[in-house]
C-alpha cells in the first residue's frame, strides 16, 4: 500500500530499518535517498520538492550528523519547505550530547508542524556496519578514552521507536531519548566482540591526538576525521551521554537490547570473520 509517508536517509543505518518496519505494517513508505524515485540529495535542493510532494509524515537523518557544518542550514531549508508543502508531521534523528544538534531540533520543534525527536546515544552498528568495523577485522582495535561509559543502542530499537512514534500521535511534542539498557566501555566491548567472535582481539588505550594522527595517516576524508574528532572531544564525554534512559521501554514496552544480545546476533553474520582488506 503506497502511503504518504517519507523516509529521508532510507538507505542508512537506521532509515532503512524504519522502512522495514513500515513494510511489515503493511506501509510502502518513500524512500528519500539518491537512489530514490524521485531521488532526494542534501546537497541539490531542486530534488527535495517532488519528493515532498503529497507527503504529510517523514522521518529525517541528516548524514553524516547533525553537528557537521550545514546541517543547521539544510534542517531550517527542509523543515520551512516540508511545512509550506503541506507536510503535518516530522520526526528527526538527533544525537544525545550534541549542541549543535540540539539547534537543529529547536528548529523542528518550532515550526509549527507536529513533531517528536528521536535523540539516539552511539550505536551499536558503528562496530559491525561503520568505522569501528575495520579494526575489528583487522584484530588490532586502538581507541581513546577507552574507559567512558558509553550506553550503546542498537539501530533495530531506534527504527522501532522511530517507526512508532511516526505513526503514533501520543508521542507529538516529545523529545524521545533512546539508549542501551547499560553503560559499557571500549574496552569492553572488544572483549564481548572477541568471545563472540571466537577472535583474538588486541585492544591499545591511545590518545586522541593519536588516534586522529593515524586516521589522517590511512588519508581518511578530512570531513571525516572532523567528525570523529569532535565526537571523541565534545559529544563522547558529555556527562549527558552518561545516563541510561528509558523510553525505549515505555515508547515499545520491552527493553532496550543489550550490547551482548546484539553482538550474540551479529556473530551469526560471520561478518567479524571475514578477512581484513588492509
Amino acid at each position: 500500500m503506497k502511503t504518504n509517508i517519507l523516509v529521508i536517509g532510507g538507505t542508512g543505518k537506521t532509515g532503512r530499518r524504519v522502512i522495514t518496519q513500515l513494510q511489515n505494517k503493511g506501509i510502502e513508505p518513500r524512500v528519500g535517498s539518491r537512489q530514490g524515485t524521485p531521488n532526494f540529495d542534501w546537497n541539490n535542493k531542486d530534488t527535495w520538492v517532488k519528493t515532498l510532494q503529497g507527503i504529510e509524515k517523514m522521518y529525517v537523518t541528516y548524514y553524516p550528523d547533525l553537528a557537521v557544518p550545514g546541517a543547521k542550514e539544510a534542517i531550517q531549508s527542509l523543515t520551512y519547505l516540508a511545512k509550506e508543502l503541506g507536510v503535518k508531521k516530522m520526526v528527526l534523528l538527533s544525537g544525545k550530547g550534541e549542541t549543535e544538534a540540539e539547534a537543529c531540533e529547536k528548529i523542528v520543534m518550532d515550526s509549527g508542524m507536529n513533531y517528536t525527536i528521536v535523540r539516539a546515544s552511539w550505536f551499536n552498528q558503528n562496530w559491525s556496519e561503520s568505522f569501528f568495523l575495520e579494526p575489528i577485522l583487522s584484530g588490532e582495535v586502538a581507541l581513546p578514552m577507552s574507559n567512558v561509559l558509553i550506553p550503546f543502542v542498537d539501530a533495530n530499537d531506534i527504527a522501532e521507536v522511530a517507526a512508532t512514534v511516526l505513526l503514533d500521535d501520543r508521542f507529538n511534542g516529545e523529545i524521545i531519548e533512546v539508549t542501551g539498557p547499560e553503560l559499557i566501555t571500549f574496552k569492553d566491548i572488544v572483549n564481548i566482540i572477541s568471545k563472540t567472535s571466537k577472535r583474538n582481539l588486541n585492544f591499545y588505550d591511545i590518545t586522541l591526538e593519536q588516534y586522529i594522527d593515524g586516521m589522517k595517516k590511512m588519508q581518511v576524508p578530512n570531513d571525516v576525521v572532523w567528525l570523529i574528532e569532535y565526537l571523541f572531544s565534545h559529544v563522547l564525554t558529555n556527562p549527558k551521554n552518561q545516563l541510561v534512559a528509558h523510553d525505549i521501554e515505555r515508547v515499545l514496552g520491552r527493553k532496550a537490547k543489550t550490547f551482548l544480545e546484539y553482538a550474540q546476533e551479529t556473530a551469526k553474520t560471520s561478518i567479524w570473520n571475514q578477512v581484513s582488506v588492509t
